[in-house]
């Protein structure tokens, strides 16, 4: 569709460490113009959600937004979708892993707080009791491996998670997620982040950037034969390694047993790819610390079979190690630092992604007295993921 002349559009700042290719994808860009972010006009939001699902992410820099007019351009995008995309967290009272991590915003719950260090600052925590004291996960707390004190103060660092904003039980993932920069370090040194997974990769990033990569390039780097696994493939869920991708398998995995009560029911199946509901692209979508097993169909009947041919006959690969190992094969490449867009924030930037079409994770590790502070809003969906059609199938096995 047309785009206003009052908006301007232009691509991301791609470091000279990214692939050219991001920019000829059209990987992200950054918009302006728009007059009002928290009272968009039903044309503004069209063009805005016909770059988002392109474009994967769009960058708003220098706008001021509000909690409110956050949760409203977030729901604009699933109308009927009303409640934070992990459901009841971020209140004291939850028992959940996140709490540490962000607060809900009282006059908007489904907006959340979230950063490092005390903040005190009133239009930040908008009625919250003060000083809010947060904690920006890393790498330190997640990884089976750490780096070291000598090398972190040298500014080395790792990717903390790389994931899918997704609850993975009961709810359905969020279609967007829209995050705005209100406080954090600005112009300080680089970090580098590395991968420590043996190949000697490292990416230079700001601290506390968010990294960034496309589902669809994740699809495209596939050799024929896991492209065939990808069409096939869904993926179940359950109630890291040094690379912030995945989980390492030591057999310490808590059993289904051993669970708080859960429901067979709300266990989530999604499909391997997911489709872009705009360009019909697939994107590999695979949140991979929530693997319990891989359902892999056979080969549709009269396909030709071949030596390279993975997985024929099809399979429910339960061995956890295994389907891990599987998907880290065929996510790792898509992380390389050539793929990677990791965003250097500045206060008032407002980025929206597609939570069904990207990969993101945070970087870099704050002392508790450094102050970053970001609202953050999702919204769990009233759809489940499009996979694959049999076209689809047809064109990839």
């Amino acid at each position: 569709m047309a785009i206003s002349p009052l908006l301007s559009v232009k691509p991301l700042p791609y470091p000279a460490t990214c692939s050219p290719s991001l920019a000829e994808d059209g990987f992200g860009v950054v918009v302006e113009g728009v007059q009002d972010i928290n009272n968009l006009t039903p044309e503004e939001f069209q063009q805005i959600e016909h770059l988002l699902y392109p474009h994967g992410v769009v960058l708003f820099p220098n706008v001021d937004l509000t909690p409110k007019g956050q949760f409203q351009l977030t729901n604009a995008f699933d109308p009927e979708s009303v409640e934070y995309g992990h459901g009841a967290v971020g209140r004291p009272e939850a028992k959940s892993i996140l709490h540490p991590d962000l607060r809900n915003i009282p006059s908007q719950p489904a907006v959340q707080l979230i950063g490092n260090g005390p903040i005190s600052e009133a239009h930040i925590t908008q009625g919250l009791p003060t000083p809010v004291q947060l904690k920006h996960p890393s790498h330190q707390s997640f990884h089976k491996s750490t780096i070291s004190d000598e090398d972190s103060a040298a500014g080395f660092t790792r990717f903390y998670r790389w994931h899918i904003d997704a609850a993975l039980y009961e709810r359905d993932p969020p279609k967007v997620t829209t995050l705005y920069g209100l406080k954090m370090p600005v112009g300080g040194p680089k970090q580098t982040v590395r991968y420590d997974d043996g190949t000697g990769d490292e990416l230079e990033a700001s601290l506390g950037a968010t990294a960034f990569v496309s589902g669809a390039k994740m699809f495209e780097l596939l050799p024929a034969p896991l492209k065939s696994v990808a069409v096939r493939t869904r993926v179940q869920y359950s109630k890291s390694n040094s690379t912030g991708l995945g989980m390492v398998s030591e057999g310490l995995e808590t059993t289904r047993a051993d669970l708080p009560p859960f429901e067979e029911a709300k266990i989530k199946t999604y499909p391997m790819l997911w489709k872009n509901p705009l360009t019909g692209a697939l994107h590999f979508q695979v949140h991979p610390s929530g693997i319990e097993s891989l359902h892999i169909d056979p080969v549709p009947a009269g396909t030709p079979i071949t030596k390279d041919t993975l997985y024929p006959d099809g399979v429910h690969l339960t061995d956890l190690e295994a389907a891990r190992a599987l998907v880290y094969s065929m996510q790792r490449p898509a992380i390389s630092p050539e793929y990677v867009y990791a965003h250097e924030w500045k206060p008032k930037d407002l980025a929206l992604f597609h939570n069904r079409g990207v990969l993101h994770s945070i970087t870099g590790a704050f002392k508790p007295d450094e102050q970053r502070a970001f609202w953050q809003c999702n919204l769990a969906s009233t759809d489940q993921p499009v996979g694959p059609s049999a076209e689809d199938i047809a064109k990839f096995v």
